[in-house]
């Protein structure tokens, strides 16, 4: 299986009493993935749950994973599962959520730092190295004074969910089309203005 699979990550927290949250948009959009895969995820060794899928008929083998631990410790088990799939970090796309990106948009882009998400830096340490994909899901700023700790801890609003099943599909679309296509290519789609 080795230089076939891809290894896709969705970030966020565990339990029902964060899955609404921003910082589980992550998470939200691997469930958009598994139900377009017509998987479903089950429990993995590594710290995780997980499902198995080809990427269409004879396509590369793509692992969805959730992390079952909180954010800020995602790394470990996103080792395990690179370690136990035996995928390349360049074969890893990690999907979050991004304060400095602004709500109902999404940015694409391979390696680099870890812009303060706890998550992301947890992975960059465990794995050794920041050479691995990212799709990052723009949350916007929290408004006002509010401190970014407790905005990425809270839910969308009402107008943000009513948008959110597409912003969810757009991020999927993505992490297909680099799987697909290439980052290159699917960052030129997904960068480009709306009409």
């Amino acid at each position: 299986m080795s230089g076939d699979a891809w290894l896709v990550v969705g970030l966020g927290n565990p339990g029902p009493g964060y899955t609404t949250h921003r910082h589980n948009v992550g998470n939200m959009v691997l469930d958009e993935l598994a139900s377009r895969l017509g998987v479903r995820f089950t429990a993995h060794k590594g710290q995780a749950v997980a499902a198995s899928a080809r990427l269409g008929a004879g396509g590369a083998r793509v692992i969805l994973a959730k992390p079952s631990v909180y954010m800020n410790v995602s790394g470990g088990p996103v080792a395990a599962l690179r370690s136990f799939y035996d995928v390349e970090p360049q074969r890893i796309i990690v999907v979050h959520d991004e304060l400095d990106i602004p709500f109902d948009s999404i940015r694409l882009k391979d390696g680099g730092g870890h812009g303060g998400n706890n998550g992301v830096r947890s992975i960059v340490a465990s794995l050794g190295s920041p050479d691995f994909l990212r799709v990052r899901v723009g949350i916007g700023r929290p408004p006002g004074r509010q401190d970014p700790a407790d905005y990425v801890l809270s839910s969308f609003t009402k107008a943000e969910r009513e948008i959110l099943p597409s912003v969810l599909s757009d991020a999927a679309d993505a992490v297909e089309d680099i799987m697909l296509t290439g980052l290159q290519a699917a960052q030129q789609k997904h960068h480009a203005p709306r009409p």
